[in-house]
């Protein structure tokens, strides 16, 4: 899986979404289909982290996984698409040999994978917009992937972007609040900040829109000793 599906309007073959060959097919119509900047969340979670291990989950061209490199991370980026991470790798490899060394590309289908677990300091997911009946059991997975101490980033687009003018799916069953995210997570376990966060997007007719993402912020309380 990638960035989003937000401009992927068919419903025809609705498998197609969140299959390979779909998103091979996407990334090869174009040059780049992101802004090739990192997720504004993920700048605002992260910024002040100690670096350590990091799951950028479903990393698409690799901007998120190149901005916490620079920073200090070692990364694991993970997408559905070989033709998305071939090129990720080969913008990594623009910023030079020891940033890109710190990064390990793996295709995976997020719907059935299954990362290592208790294994990163951070795990961040980005616009991953699947039926409830598969976004569940991959959140409850990487929630798993979590190491104590460590933080889980999930961020969506907010429900309410559907009555914007922006360019969404018109697919209501995709999306979620991140207080739906954060009900698979123990209390006991995890201190957890689950919030909807405007920001101003253009809309296809190049007027500003303010839109919503929908951000959870949940830190896995450290092992006791």
């Amino acid at each position: 899986m990638t960035r989003s599906t937000h401009d992927a309007h068919s419903t025809n073959d609705e498998p197609s979404l969140w299959d390979r060959g779909f998103w091979d097919e996407r990334y090869r119509s174009k040059p780049a289909l992101w802004s090739g900047h990192p997720n504004p969340q993920l700048v605002a979670e992260a910024e002040g982290l100690t670096p350590g291990r990091a799951l950028d989950v479903g990393c698409g061209e690799g901007a998120d996984s190149v901005w916490l490199a620079e920073r200090g991370w070692r990364v694991t980026a993970v997408d559905i698409s070989e033709v998305a991470l071939k090129r990720a790798a080969a913008h990594a490899r623009t910023f030079g040999a020891e940033l890109a060394g710190r990064i390990t590309w793996q295709q995976a289908d997020l719907t059935d994978w299954t990362p290592p677990e208790g294994a990163f300091d951070l795990v961040s997911a980005h616009f991953i917009h699947l039926p409830r009946e598969l976004r569940e059991p991959m959140e409850r997975r990487l929630a798993a992937s979590v190491a104590p101490g460590g933080i889980l980033l999930v961020v969506g687009h907010h429900p309410s972007d559907l009555a914007t003018t922006v360019s969404r799916p018109n697919r209501p069953e995709l999306f979620f609040t991140a207080e739906e995210s954060a009900t698979g997570l123990d209390p006991a376990e995890w201190t957890v900040t689950a919030e909807s966060r405007p920001r101003v997007a253009t809309d296809p007719d190049g007027r500003e829109v303010t839109i919503h993402d929908a951000v959870l912020r949940a830190r896995r309380t450290a092992a006791r000793s």
